[in-house]
C-alpha cells in the first residue's frame, strides 16, 4: 500500500478515537453524563435503579427503564440486571424515586404580573421541589383567563419558558357564565376546567360568582366531563372595634374570616352539586372545593354530599397542616392567605380528615406577589396582599409534618401524585407504570436541611415565604420531566424544555 494511503487511513485514528470515547461516556454508568439541552442527562434510553421506589401496587427494589421520555419497563431488583444491555444506569440506592408531584393550584402570575412571579421563576422551584406538573390558575395574572382569547395570551407567554409540563384552568365569571359559546370556545382551546370565586378575588378583572352561574358552568362541562373548583367563601357582615381590634394582631384578620365563610359557601355549593349525580342534568360535571380550611361542619357538609352521591372531590394546603393561628407572630404578614389558618385543634382535625381520605388531595395555592404588598413594614394583616409563597417546598412540608400523623410514601404519591392527575384527566401522569410518561423526583426522606439564606431558592421573592427558617425533613435530588432530567443536585437543565398541556 503507498505510503499516501497510509497517511489517508491515519488520518481517521483521532476521529475514530473521538467516537469511541464518546460511546464509552454515554454507556458508562459511572460517568457524569453532559449536560444536552433539555436535559442534564446526554441519552434519553436508560435506566434508574433504587431500593425504594414507588408503583402503583407496592414499594419496590428495583429499576425503571425509561426510554423517548416514557415508562417502558418496570422490574424487580432479581430480574433487572439481566435486563440491562448497553443502556446507562443512574443507581440512587436508597433514595426513594417516586411520581413527580403535580400540582394543581398554582399563581404563576405570567403574563402581566410576571414581577410577582412569572413562568422562569416558578417552573424552576417547581423543578426543585420535584413538581413536574403545574397547573396555573385563571388570576393574578393579566387579563384573567376568562376566553379562549386570554387563554392563548397564557400558552405563547409560556413558550420556551417553562421547566415542567404547564397546564390552564379558565375562570368562570359573570361575564361568561350565561354564554355557553364563549365557555365553551375556552375549553376547546385547551383549558382543563374552570374555576371560580364566591367571594371578592382581589382581582379587579375576576369578579365573583354565585349558585346560579356555578349551576350554568356545570351543565357546560358536563359535555366535557371536565371539573369546577370553586374557592368557597361567602362575604359575611363582620365588625370591627376601632381602637380594640388591632390590625397587627393575627386574631383581628381570623376574625374577619370565621369558618362561618366557608360553611355558607359549601351550603350554597351543594344546592347545585346535585346535579352531577348519574341521571341528573350535569352528569359529566364534577365540583372541587379548593383550599379546605375548615376541619368542622364544612367537612361534615363535603362528606354528606359525598355519601348522596355528589360528585365533589377536596383539596386542602400544607400551610393549613403545618401552621396554626396560635403561632403566628403579631405583625408576621407573610402568613396571611384565605381561607385563613385556623387553630390547632382544626389543623388535627384536618391531618385526620387527610388520612381517613375524607380530603382527597393536596395542592400548594402557591400565591406570591411584590414583596411590597406585604406591608412588612406595617405589619398590617388586614390590608397586605393575602397568599403563602410555598411552590419549592410542598414535598418536605407535607413529609416533615405527616410523619407524626403517620403518612407514608403511598399516602404522599396518592394525595400529590394520583389524585391530582384524575382530578385534571392527565391520564399518562401521575404513576410509575409502563406506558406513563417518565415524570419522576427521586428524595432522601431522612435528610434535614434548614431552609434559610444558604438554601438556594427559585421562586422570585423568597423573603414573602412564610416557610423560610424552618428545619426540614426530606431533600429533593433528582427532577425528571418526560424523561429529561431538568434538576440535579441543585442545577438544573440549560434549557426549558417543559411543555403545555391542552385538554
Amino acid at each position: 500500500m503507498e505510503s499516501g494511503t497510509w497517511r489517508f487511513l491515519l488520518s481517521f485514528i483521532p476521529l475514530i478515537l473521538y467516537l469511541l470515547f464518546s460511546i464509552y461516556s454515554n454507556f458508562n454508568s459511572s460517568s457524569k453524563p453532559a449536560s444536552s439541552g433539555c436535559s442534564l442527562l446526554a441519552y434519553d434510553h436508560y435506566w434508574i435503579v433504587s431500593k425504594r421506589i414507588v408503583t402503583p401496587h407496592e414499594i419496590i427494589s428495583g429499576a425503571v427503564e425509561i426510554n423517548g421520555g416514557s415508562i417502558v419497563s418496570l422490574v424487580d431488583e432479581k430480574d433487572w440486571q439481566g435486563k440491562v444491555k448497553n443502556e446507562p444506569v443512574i443507581d440512587y440506592g436508597e433514595a426513594v424515586v417516586m411520581p413527580g408531584l403535580i400540582d394543581a393550584h398554582a399563581h404563576l402570575d405570567d403574563p402581566g404580573r410576571a414581577e410577582w412571579e412569572g413562568f422562569p421563576s416558578g417552573t424552576k422551584a417547581a423543578a426543585a421541589g420535584g413538581i413536574t406538573t403545574l397547573i396555573d390558575m385563571p388570576l393574578n395574572s393579566f387579563p384573567s383567563t376568562v376566553s379562549e382569547e386570554t387563554l392563548q395570551l397564557k400558552i405563547e407567554a409560556a413558550k420556551g419558558r417553562i421547566f415542567v409540563d404547564v397546564g390552564f384552568w379558565g375562570g368562570l365569571v359573570p361575564e361568561n357564565a350565561f354564554n355557553a359559546t364563549v365557555l365553551e370556545n375556552l375549553l376547546n382551546a385547551g383549558a382543563l376546567g374552570l374555576k371560580s370565586f364566591m367571594c371578592p378575588s382581589g382581582i379587579n378583572d375576576f369578579p365573583m360568582t354565585d349558585a346560579s352561574h356555578i349551576k350554568e358552568g356545570l351543565s357546560v362541562l358536563a359535555k366535557y366531563k371536565r371539573p369546577l373548583l370553586v374557592h368557597a367563601e361567602k362575604e359575611l357582615e363582620t365588625e370591627l372595634k376601632d381602637g380594640v381590634d388591632d390590625p397587627r394582631s393575627y386574631s383581628t384578620y381570623l376574625n374577619t374570616r370565621p369558618a362561618s365563610m366557608e360553611e355558607t359557601a359549601i351550603r350554597e355549593l351543594l344546592t347545585v352539586t346535585k346535579d352531577t349525580r348519574i341521571g341528573s342534568s350535569a352528569e359529566g360535571a364534577h365540583l372541587h372545593i379548593v383550599h379546605l380550611a375548615d376541619s368542622r361542619s364544612s367537612l361534615e357538609l363535603i362528606k354528606e354530599a359525598k355519601r348522596n352521591g355528589d360528585r365533589v372531590t377536596v383539596e386542602t394546603c400544607p400551610h393549613y397542616l403545618a401552621f396554626s393561628a396560635e403561632e403566628i407572630p403579631d405583625g408576621d404578614t407573610r402568613f396571611k392567605c384565605a381561607p385563613p389558618i385556623r387553630d390547632a385543634l382544626n389543623k388535627e382535625k384536618l391531618w385526620e380528615a387527610l388520612m381517613d381520605g375524607d380530603i382527597d388531595m393536596l395542592s400548594s395555592d402557591h400565591s406570591p406577589s411584590a414583596p411590597e404588598l406585604k406591608l412588612f413594614a406595617e405589619g398590617d394583616f388586614l390590608r397586605a396582599w393575602g397568599g403563602i409563597s410555598s411552590l419549592q417546598f410542598v414535598l418536605p412540608v407535607t413529609w416533615s409534618y405527616g410523619l407524626k400523623h403517620g403518612i407514608t410514601l403511598e399516602k404522599l404519591v396518592s394525595l400529590w401524585s394520583e389524585k391530582p392527575a384524575k382530578l385534571a384527566s392527565l391520564d399518562l401522569k401521575g404513576a410509575i407504570e409502563i406506558g406513563k410518561h417518565a415524570d419522576i423526583v427521586v428524595w432522601e426522606p431522612e435528610k434535614e436541611f434548614d431552609l434559610d439564606e444558604n438554601h438556594t431558592v427559585h421562586v422570585k421573592h423568597p423573603s414573602i415565604s412564610a416557610y423560610m427558617g424552618l428545619r426540614l425533613t426530606g431533600k429533593v435530588v433528582a427532577t425528571f420531566v418526560k424523561g429529561n432530567l431538568v434538576f440535579d443536585d441543585g442545577r438544573h437543565a440549560p434549557d426549558a424544555c417543559g411543555t403545555t398541556i391542552l385538554a
